[in-house]
């Protein structure tokens, strides 16, 4: 199989057009109360509106109607019939560097960034084509904490360019960690393209391609892992970012619950 250069593209050409337009935030104020009688001359004037002030976090409903859709990825993506072999046959290792094993973890826990704070969304949809999964998560850490595991995982494709991992199925997998550019959209972002190279249970020779990144929008964060066993559809993690970044920020506009 042919290997993806050190620094693999993502960015798609996306169209003004295909991202959903911002929709209307109605009552996206609240009206100030009147704490003393206007003089009988005062002209009456339309009560003037502000912008709630912010909570930490969206509310669940906000966090689902933020996540993407098959629809928005188009065929051959449709939603999950469950989750890929792969995930246990290939992500369940263990390797000696630090790390290395930090990554390989949270992607076997699918969490990236962690354990999220609050409010999250997760959907995931297959690629029947060829057989790759691809899940996104929408979910609400504290700024500062993402932004030091953005900056760990910019480490990555030096400190695990090339190591080795002892699956609990598949023997030992040669293992390969590149950076990946991503759609310049978010406050800060970070990607990486990893290989798992070795053999299936039964001897066959076998290569796990995975695009995974990260996105925080103000105080919520997008992940996604898309990944395979077949050709993985490189150009799916971009397009899923541009429309994903657009559609949260929209969501955000409405205002949140104050808590």
């Amino acid at each position: 199989m042919t290997r993806s250069p050190a620094r693999v593209l993502l960015a798609s050409a996306l169209s003004a057009g295909t991202l959903l337009t911002a929709a209307g935030c109605a009552n996206e104020g609240i009206l100030h109360q009147v704490t003393s009688a206007p003089s009988p001359s005062a002209v009456r004037t339309p009560a003037a509106h502000a912008s709630p002030a912010a909570a930490p976090v969206l509310t669940p409903a906000q966090a689902q109607a933020a996540l993407i859709t098959d629809a928005d990825l188009g065929a051959p993506w449709s939603p999950t019939q469950g989750t890929a072999t792969w995930r246990d046959t290939l992500l369940k290792a263990k390797t000696n560097t630090p790390d290395c094993q930090r990554l390989l973890d949270a992607l076997y826990a699918d969490e990236l960034l962690g354990t999220p704070a609050t409010t999250q969304a997760v959907t995931a949809l297959d690629d029947t084509d060829d057989e790759a999964q691809l899940r996104y998560q929408v979910a609400a850490f504290t700024p500062a904490d993402v932004d030091r595991t953005l900056a760990w995982l910019k480490t990555l494709p030096q400190k695990c360019a090339n190591f080795t991992a002892t699956t609990t199925r598949s023997g030992v997998q040669t293992v390969q960690v590149t950076e990946v550019t991503l759609p310049n959209v978010g406050d800060t972002r970070e990607g990486l393209h990893l290989t798992l190279t070795g053999t299936t249970p039964e001897g066959d020779q076998s290569t796990l391609t995975l695009y995974t990144a990260a996105v925080r929008i103000g105080d919520d964060t997008i992940t996604i892992t898309t990944g395979g066993l077949g050709n993985v559809p490189v150009d799916a993690t971009g397009r899923a970012l541009e429309i994903g970044a657009q559609r949260l920020t929209d969501v955000q506009k409405q205002g949140r619950v104050q808590i």
